[in-house]
């Protein structure tokens, strides 16, 4: 009995790696990179979201985020996502004030890209968290685990608009990503065009949002 169960878990593992093999194959002949993005956009009340609606707006920041070259970047390519939903760029005329905010982290990942519990590499200076992978698999290096574990990073993105006139907030959308890229600003840029999909009249819930960019 326990041998057969061997080989059914030995074939699961094989079928996941070829599947996973087979889409890493056809996306790396594309030469595009799909980066596939959890958005949860709520929206205001009807007559509130109509106004927004080739508004003007500007940025507004938190005291943590200061006058960071960074945040200079990420208004910038927000810019793009923004501009592309019919919305203005205006500091002087803004009616909607926008708080931009990038969380990110990396993680040691098993075969899947699920975070590995209790791992560290000597030196990667990495938080790691989590649980482990399928069946809470803790720490153990199983079928098909490379050595070290790769690194993957967690990124979300969030959006929030503020109605100047009234101080309401009217808007709110944020966007997640979990993959093993590094080059942040193009995954996240992706990221930010994802999160305005459907603005201003979101669907409800959680949705998958599909962007591709190059590799």
């Amino acid at each position: 009995m326990f041998s057969n169960m061997k080989k059914r878990i030995a074939l699961l593992f094989f079928r996941a790696g070829f599947a996973a093999g087979l889409l890493s194959l056809l996306t790396a002949c594309s030469g595009l990179r799909l980066i596939d993005t959890r958005v949860q956009a709520l929206a205001a009340q009807p007559t509130q979201t109509q106004a927004l609606k080739g508004a003007r707006y500007r940025f507004e920041r938190l005291p943590s985020q200061g006058t960071s070259p960074h945040m200079e970047r990420l208004e910038a390519m927000a810019d793009k996502a923004l501009t592309q939903v019919g919305l203005v760029r205006d500091d002087a005329q803004a009616t909607v004030t926008i708080l931009l905010t990038l969380r990110s982290n990396s993680f040691l990942a098993d075969p899947w890209g699920n975070p590995i519990a209790g791992w560290s590499w000597p030196g990667n200076g990495r938080a790691v968290y989590g649980a482990g992978g399928i069946g809470g698999g803790g720490s153990m290096i199983g079928f098909g685990m490379r050595f070290p574990p790769p690194t993957a990073y967690n990124r979300e993105v969030s959006l929030i608009f503020r109605n100047l006139a009234n101080g309401q907030i009217v808007y709110e959308t944020r966007a997640h990503h979990s993959g093993p890229w590094s080059d942040t600003e193009a995954i996240v840029a992706a990221m930010l065009e994802a999160a305005m999909v459907d603005f201003p009249n979101p669907p409800a819930g959680i949705r998958q949002v599909n962007i591709e960019i190059p590799r």
